[in-house]
């Protein structure tokens, strides 16, 4: 597990203020965070460079992308070996329907979130992509009929 970063009050309000929006300009970041736009472009930087900030992302609209329907997978393998761990999540990560992979505890070894236009669609990308696979032992499909997102990872409060 990575180790954690010593974050000051001020390195946890800048980073409230970019999970919220991460569009916020270094000035206005500045300006909120009562430092100058050059001490906030260091430490961005420095929250970059730690690893506590992974990047920027574009979230999109998978429905108005034709893939309207959205499952979990979950998947056991057999057998649950190193040399299969690797290779397995390349794969499904390779998927364009692939959304999200968890490599998990218990009875199930993975929990893939998927992104498809239909059942038909479904249906294929579990038997031509999954259950084909040899080491795939079982796959149980739960049809997502609504996700939420949750807040933010810090809370939106002051430190």
């Amino acid at each position: 597990m990575a180790d954690s970063v010593v974050l000051d009050p001020v390195d946890l309000l800048l980073l409230r203020l970019l999970q919220n929006d991460a569009r916020t300009t270094y000035r206005d970041l500045a300006a909120q965070a009562g430092v100058a736009p050059s001490t906030c472009l260091d430490r961005v930087a420095r929250l970059r460079r730690s690893g506590v900030i992974l990047g920027h992302e574009l979230r999109l609209d998978a429905a108005k992308l034709g893939r309207g329907l959205q499952a979990l997978l979950s998947v056991q393998v057999r057998p649950h070996r190193r040399e299969l761990v690797g290779p397995f999540v390349e794969r499904v990560r390779a998927l364009p329907e692939s959304r999200t992979v968890f490599h998990l505890t218990g009875p199930d070894d993975y929990l893939v979130h998927v992104a498809v236009a239909d059942m038909t669609d479904l249906q294929r990308l579990v038997l031509d992509e999954f259950t084909s696979q040899r080491e795939v032992a079982r796959v149980e499909t739960r049809l997502i009929f609504q996700q939420w997102d949750c807040g933010p990872l810090l809370p939106p409060g002051t430190p």
